[in-house]
């Protein structure tokens, strides 16, 4: 039983609720403490009531958290039965503020309800002052006690405390499954799970909350045979893999411990026979998670007296303190950064290239965490994680399938592999200037192009960025479903240096790379995969034409698909790493063919000198995640979604600038559901659920497009303003729009100053309208028509020229990037001709073909709309020519395009 999530103060949609579903409580205080103030000032009854109807609602919440506790929370209702307004509000006020600044974690005074009037709100807490507070998290209790027994056992569970411990928790009790799946959902804090054998089963009608997580994460064990703990635990890792789970049992434990099934728990104990047991082994699974292998032994290092005799001045740090001249840098960094510093791999600290100490523990750490067989970290950026992963799986003369608008470290990683690029188009979003996913039909179509002429042997890689810079996700596990269903050996490199953080999402985690492997690794060993497989083979008959197999949702046979994926992530981006820390993903099952090979694409581009200190933010960040990262993601979503809400609805920012919805950065026929804005109040279950689980692409929320066309601004003169004038950062812009990305950083207090400065900035072109009259309105208007409407149309990758291709006769795109590249190096085989010529019109009618030398990259919008080989067309030049942005890669407008001469070929 639980109130709809929607019901609160900022009434977000239905989805909008669940992907913000542990963030939904704080702002049901705030409305507590809000109609609180209201009471005491005007004391009027009705005030009263709503505080007695948010009461209610809370109450079914607050079953699922430790603070303020039932003690707390009844004299509350005290305080309200009295009519005492002035205790209710001193009283919710100190609940509410706790809450919202999580003081509750590190200063025990708040949770001493009798002596809270001698406590001031202002009080430093024990994490500022002098004692460094232990970490602290909640562990969920499911017992088939009696209600009146729940404070019993959090009493008990107090009572195993010692001193010396390294953490401290509360406990939360409830009875049933169905309210501890609810309670993981709710409560980000808590970190373990103890299940108490002979709880019931919970909800045995509809459960409102639990239904739309049902659809969208598989909680079919709960239906499923009679031992219903360990279908939980099954539930519970799909919701949050990372919590650690206890048995307590009455059953025969020595003979289910040696079951299989039985490793899901960390461990089983025979009921409560050995408490202080039971406590120690939720602080030391804890710890597990909590230990940082590197990062623990650079701070020993750091520690130790060492005098170095190899080449890095700077470590230690003696070279910079005692300067006359640099003295100023170690006063800004402290000694610790250069303590931190050594050049060698003995001592403690491990080697990247080769990791056989702290560093190996660390990426196994990563890799569990993250869901993968493997993990190798990157101090390099995923620029280089993409050029490791290509050149490690790909030869000459293999083809790839690569989105032309990804990333260009895939192209170069075609260059240095010698791999031959099947270029394959995003949809285009030309009122943006910017383009969206590959539609899977797309990359169907070419793999059964290539299967036509007879080449899909050489196809050895799909190559897909997910999600795009601009926020569209791709159903990852239809793709590679269907794509293997073509090619049953294909591998999978997935770009998410954007999205590594939704692993810590129930609901985005099934669209990460690592997700939807998992997911189709389980579904190859259920019999009932290999009957659909079966069953459609009598559908689709023995000679399926393209068109059938086109429009028909492909099921792979199982017997022969290899999982075989790769998923980069920029940790930086996403999560508490410092600048170009990456990491590499695996879930090959044929890893073991290609590790060597791996090893020397790490080996070839990897620095042989890291620099620690990233290594020791990627062990750090993957700490934070696993401990805390449910909660922040879900606290990212929410300032994504009231960002959203704010923007759109406000009465004059909304005249001049919105965040772009679903519905305008994704096309109708891509969503199916029809989901069209995450903050749509009207918005069914179901077609929430059916968005999340299997719409072709849905936007990454965390992400917002907005457009400031209509302010008259381009993106890049608008993102320098922000800048310049009202310290607010950004990155990525195109002709009309700036993108916003909330991340775990990113707090309430940032949305406020956002609005504001936009609120500013909307009211100062309304003045302007005043002021100045209508030639300043005409004027202004021109400026908005040139940006919104007055837009060039995307180039579409024309082909490559028939001197890099296998068979000119063939009507396949891939072709031979790297010789195209390094023919470029030959001058005298090149040529430059200024992009306004008119001897451009001549070639393009009339020929020699205009041949691309280079890489042209502009940003926006950031794609390469030339590259090596590439015929260049009217299309492009117009393209170009229409471009008014200053960064351009690959092309000196002085000199103009550099082109390859014909005689080449000869």
């Amino acid at each position: 039983m639980i109130v709809n999530i929607s019901e609160n103060h900022n009434s977000h949609s239905m989805i909008s609720g669940v992907l913000a579903t542990p963030e939904l409580r704080a702002d049901r205080w705030i409305s507590v403490l809000y109609l609180a103030r209201k009471w005491e000032k005007t004391k009027e009854e009705s005030i009263k009531e709503q505080i007695l109807s948010v009461l209610k609602n809370l109450e079914e919440i607050e079953l699922y958290f430790s603070y303020p506790g039932s003690v707390c929370f009844n004299r509350l209702n005290d305080y309200l039965k009295e009519d005492d307004s002035k205790g209710f509000l001193r009283l919710s006020q100190r609940i509410s503020t706790t809450i919202i600044s999580k003081k509750f974690h590190r200063d025990v005074s708040v949770w001493d309800v009798e002596n809270y009037e001698d406590d001031p709100f202002n009080r430093l807490p024990q994490a500022i002052s002098h004692v460094k507070a232990k970490p602290y998290f909640e562990v969920l209790s499911v017992v088939p006690h009696a209600r009146s027994r729940w404070q019993h056992i959090k009493e008990e569970t107090r009572g195993v405390r010692r001193p010396e411990d390294e953490f401290i928790y509360e406990t939360v009790v409830i009875g049933n499954a169905a309210d501890a799946l609810k309670g993981i959902l709710l409560n980000s804090d808590i970190g373990s799970v103890v299940l108490y054998e002979g709880f019931e089963k919970g909800s045995n009608g509809k459960d409102s909350f639990l239904e739309v997580f049902k659809e969208v994460i598989d909680f079919s064990s709960l239906d499923e045979g009679d031992f219903l703990s360990l279908r939980l635990a099954q539930a519970i890792k799909k919701i949050r893999p990372e919590l650690d789970i206890f048995l307590l049992s009455d059953q025969s434990i020595e003979y289910f411990s040696g079951k299989p099934e039985s490793r899901i728990f960390n461990r089983i104990f025979y009921q409560m026979e050995e408490p202080l047991e039971i406590h120690l082994s939720i602080l030391e699974a804890i710890h597990v998670r909590y230990r940082t292998p590197f990062f623990d032994n650079l701070k020993r290092y750091a520690e130790r007296p060492i005098a170095t005799f190899h080449a890095l001045p700077i470590a230690r740090g003696k070279s910079v303190f005692t300067s006359n001249w640099i003295s100023d840098m170690g006063e800004f960094y402290g000694p610790n950064l250069f303590l931190a510093e050594s050049s060698a791999t003995t001592g403690g600290l491990d080697s990247l290239l080769e990791p056989t100490g702290n560093i190996k523990d660390a990426q196994e750490m990563a890799a569990k965490a993250f869901g993968a067989d493997r993990a190798f970290f990157v101090t390099n950026g995923t620029s280089t994680s993409n050029k490791m992963v290509l050149q490690a799986l790909l030869v000459p003369g293999d083809i790839v399938i690569l989105d032309r608008n990804c990333h260009k470290s895939h192209h170069y990683g075609c260059v240095l592999s010698g791999a031959q690029p099947y270029y394959v188009e995003a949809f285009p979003l030309v009122e943006y200037s910017m383009y969206g996913g590959v539609p899977l039909k797309t990359i169907k179509q070419s793999l059964l192009k290539l299967k036509s002429q007879g080449e899909l042997d050489r196809v050895k890689m799909v190559d897909l960025t997910n999600c795009t810079f601009d926020g569209h996700v791709y159903d990852t596990r239809r793709v590679m479903e269907e794509c293997l269903a073509i090619k049953p050996d294909l591998i999978f490199l997935w770009d998410e240096a954007w999205f590594g953080f939704a692993h810590w999402s129930p609901l985005l985690r099934q669209r990460t790379a690592m997700g939807a492997a998992s997911a189709i690794s389980e579904a190859l060993t259920r019999p009932e995969t290999l009957a659909a497989w079966e069953e459609q083979q009598k559908t689709l008959g023995e000679n399926p034409s393209d068109d059938m197999l086109l429009e028909t949702r492909l099921v792979p046979d199982p017997r022969r698909v290899n999982v075989r994926v790769y998923q980069t992530n920029s940790i930086h981006k996403s999560m508490s790493a410092l600048r170009q820390g990456s990491i590499v993903l695996v879930k090959d099952v044929k890893f073991e063919h290609v590790e060597s090979q791996f090893h020397e694409a790490i080996f070839t581009h990897a620095s042989t000198s890291p620099n620690l200190q990233i290594i020791a933010s990627l062990d750090v960040a993957r700490r934070q995640m696993q401990l805390e990262g449910y909660g922040l993601v879900a606290n990212a979503m929410r300032i994504s979604l009231e960002i959203r809400k704010q923007i759109n609805n406000h009465p004059v920012i909304s005249k001049y600038f919105k965040v772009l919805s679903n519905s305008e950065m994704i096309p109708e026929v891509f969503r199916k559901s029809g989901l069209s804005e995450y903050n749509d109040k009207n918005i069914s279950w179901s077609k929430a659920v059916e968005a999340i689980k299997n719409d072709e692409f849905i936007i990454d929320p965390s992400r917002m497009t907005l457009s400031c066309g209509h302010a008259g601004f381009d993106g890049t003169t608008f993102k320098n303003i922000l800048a310049d004038k009202f310290n607010i950062q950004l990155n990525k812009t195109s002709r009309n729009s700036v993108l916003l990305q909330s991340n775990i950083n990113n707090n309430r207090s940032d949305i406020a100053l956002l609005i504001g400065v936009l609120n500013d900035i909307s009211i100062d072109i309304e003045n302007k309208f005043q002021k100045n009259g209508n030639e300043y309105k005409n004027n202004f208007q021109s400026s908005v028509d040139e940006l919104i409407y007055n837009l060039p149309d995307l180039p579409n990758f024309s082909r490559f020229d028939d001197r890099y291709r296998d068979d000119p006769e063939s009507h396949t795109l891939h072709g031979d990037i790297r010789s195209a590249f390094y023919d470029a190096y030959d001058e005298s085989g090149c040529e430059y001709i200024l992009l306004n010529s008119s001897e451009i019109e001549k070639r393009l009618e009339s020929g020699p073909t205009l041949v691309s030398a280079n890489f042209v990259i502009p940003y926006p919008p950031g794609f390469p709309i030339m590259v090596p080989g590439q015929v260049i067309t009217e299309e492009i030049i117009t393209f170009m020519r229409k471009l008014d942005v200053k960064e351009i890669h690959g092309f000196n407008k002085d000199l103009g395009l550099k082109l390859l001469k014909k005689k080449i070929a000869e």
